[in-house]
């Protein structure tokens, strides 16, 4: 299933390698958040994409902020699935790409 695109109805916590395709429908804030590890900041920005089978929300950090805008189509590759309070969230992360169409 690597590469191969994932509904947003189908992606779980802890999955992997996913491909997402979808529409920005919403962007929330930028706040500011220190680096656990280093004296450093960074800007993250949550965002809700979706597709026609459901939603997720997507986490922006730093210059991924400033390419989305809402009514956006993008598409994730490489991207990963977390669970933060009880809700799956879609990564980017740092081997993942995304792409603004």
């Amino acid at each position: 299933m690597e590469n191969e695109k994932v509904n947003i109805k189908d992606l779980r916590n802890g999955m992997k390698r996913v491909t997402v395709e979808a529409n920005v429908v919403e962007k929330g804030e930028t706040r500011e958040v220190r680096s656990r590890y280093k004296d450093e900041t960074y800007n993250v920005a949550d965002a809700v994409v979706a597709d026609e089978t459901g939603s997720i929300k997507l986490t922006l950090w730093n210059e991924q902020i400033d390419q989305v805008e809402v009514g956006n189509k993008i598409k994730i590759e490489n991207g990963y699935i977390t669970s933060f309070k009880g809700e799956i969230q879609l990564n980017v992360g740092k081997f993942g790409t995304m792409t603004v169409e």
